[in-house]
């Protein structure tokens, strides 16, 4: 089976650290190999901030660099915002915004997932059966989970990263030719 990234949302910030406990010991075990997992709080100030993380495998220990850490900072920084991805609104002046807006799933699956003032969770990991992780989020902590590939993610991350440049060249020649 693939690489997955799974978002996760929980009613209780206890179950969000019981889920990363015990995904740990999914981990352990081998019924997953996990790669890395954050619990995240969608905080009123409209930024996802990391409560907790885990390599698994022992690369990195920070999530700044990570695949989860990428998906924080573009939802957090000028594209987030210049598409709405907090707002609920599309501002901005892109030639394909709805083009762009359908490609990035993994920022507005969540968003959508994990809403202001809850929390939740995004774990890296490969399943040899979904049935494991289910059982934990769905059945155990009645939580809700999405899965998405990680090729799809890391192709949502590259476009973001072009489109937030684009956004940036294209208001730098606005604002400097603004009296020409």
């Amino acid at each position: 089976m693939s690489k997955q990234v799974m978002i996760m949302s929980f009613d209780s910030e206890s179950k969000a650290f019981q889920a990363f406990s015990e995904i740990k010991i999914l981990h352990s075990k081998g019924i997953i190999k996990g790669e890395q997992m954050a619990v995240l709080k969608h905080t009123p100030n409209h930024l996802l901030e990391p409560i907790d993380f885990i390599d698994f495998t022992g690369k990195d220990q920070s999530v700044k660099g990570s695949l989860i850490g990428m998906v924080i900072g573009i939802l957090a920084g000028p594209l987030g915002v210049l598409l709405g991805w907090f707002t609920g609104s599309v501002i901005g002046s892109f030639r394909d915004v709805k083009e762009i807006k359908g490609a990035l799933s993994i920022f507005e699956e969540t968003i959508n997932l994990i809403p202001e003032n809850t929390i939740g969770a995004i774990l890296i990991a490969t399943e040899e059966k979904e049935g494991h992780v289910n059982d934990l989020i769905i059945d155990k902590l009645d939580g809700k989970i999405v899965r998405i590939d990680q090729e799809t993610v890391e192709e949502d991350i590259s476009m973001a990263v072009e489109a937030g440049k684009e956004a940036k060249k294209g208001a730098n020649d606005k604002w400097y030719n603004r009296n020409k």
